[in-house]
C-alpha cells in the first residue's frame, strides 16, 4: 500500500487530509489522532493528500517524490498568461529535421514531463517507448506506407503526397525525424485516447521548450491499431496509442500561422 500513514510527530491535526481524500481514507481517532484506512484498496494514488499537507506528514513510498518549489502554489507567477499564449502559439508541427540525434538527457526530460500529465481516474495506465536506430523507424516507415497502400480511402488521399515526399525524404512518413516516440496503453477504451492525447501534448510543449520539434503522426497510430505486426516493429504491447516524431528543427518560423477565431457560445 503505497500511502503508509501518519508521521506523527510532524502532524498538526490540520485536518486538510481529510477534507482534501475524495475516498474517505482518512478520519479521526478517539485520541484525536489522523490516520489512514484502505482496507478495500481504493486508494487511487493522485496523491493531494501528499501535496496539500503543510507538514509534510503523510508517509508513502514507491509512488514517486513529491516536489517543492517556489510558487508551486501560484504557477502563474512561474508563467504568466502573456507568456504561455506566445509560447502556445509559437507551437509548430515540424516536418524538417536536422541529422543530429537528441542526447539521451534531453529525451528524459521530455519524458519526465509525459509522466506529468493527468489521465482519467489517475489511471496511468499507459507505457512509453521511443525508437532512434535509423534503419528501424524507415522499415517502420516502409510498413505503415503498405498498410496506406492497401486502404483505399487513405490511398487515394496520401499515395499521391507519399509520392512526392519520397522524393526528399529517406522515411517520408517521419519527414526523416531522427527519433520516434511512441505512447501505449493496455486498455480498449476511448478514454484512453484522451488520456494519450493530454500525455502526447505535455511532451510535445516540454520539447518546444527544450529547442526541439514535433510532429504528431497518425498514420503511425492508425497502423499500430489495425496490423498487430506493425505494432510488433515498435515492440511495444496495447491497444490504444499515440505517436510523435521529435528532434532539432530544420527550420524557422518568423511569426505566428493564422488561426481563426470561432464563436464563443454562452460567453
Amino acid at each position: 500500500m503505497p500511502i503508509l500513514g501518519i508521521n506523527y510527530e510532524k502532524c498538526i491535526i490540520c485536518r486538510i487530509c481529510i477534507k482534501t481524500c475524495t475516498r474517505s481514507l482518512f478520519d479521526e481517532n478517539d485520541k484525536g489522532e489522523i490516520i489512514f484506512a484502505d482496507p478495500l484498496n481504493i486508494c487511487n494514488l493522485c496523491g493531494h493528500c501528499i501535496a496539500r499537507c503543510p507538514e509534510d506528514a503523510i508517509l508513502y513510498e514507491n509512488i514517486g517524490q513529491a516536489n517543492f518549489f517556489e510558487s508551486v502554489n501560484n504557477p502563474e507567477i512561474i508563467v504568466p498568461y502573456d507568456h504561455i499564449y506566445k509560447f502556445l502559439t509559437a507551437h509548430r508541427s515540424i516536418r524538417r529535421y536536422k541529422k543530429e540525434k537528441v542526447p539521451n538527457d534531453i529525451l528524459a526530460k521530455v519524458f519526465d514531463a509525459m509522466q506529468c500529465a493527468p489521465t482519467a481516474r489517475n489511471m496511468r495506465t499507459e507505457s512509453y517507448a521511443i525508437l532512434s536506430v535509423d534503419e528501424q523507424i524507415m522499415a517502420l516507415s516502409d510498413a505503415v506506407q503498405e498498410e496506406i497502400s492497401k486502404t483505399p480511402g487513405l490511398k487515394e488521399i496520401y499515395a499521391d503526397r507519399l509520392t512526392e515526399a519520397k522524393k526528399v525524404f529517406k522515411s517520408p512518413i517521419f519527414f526523416d525525424a531522427p527519433h520516434v516516440i511512441i505512447v501505449a496503453s493496455r486498455f480498449d477504451n476511448e478514454i484512453e485516447v484522451s488520456n494519450i492525447g493530454i500525455i502526447v501534448t505535455y511532451g510535445r510543449l516540454a520539447a518546444q521548450a527544450l529547442g526541439l520539434g514535433t510532429c504528431w503522426n497518425g498514420l503511425t497510430q492508425w497502423a499500430m491499431g489495425v496490423n498487430s505486426e506493425i505494432k510488433k516493429m515498435t515492440g511495444v504491447r496495447g491497444k490504444k496509442f499515440g505517436v510523435f516524431i521529435i528532434g532539432y528543427p530544420d527550420m524557422t518560423f518568423y511569426r505566428t500561422a493564422p488561426r481563426s477565431k470561432k464563436p464563443i457560445k454562452g460567453l
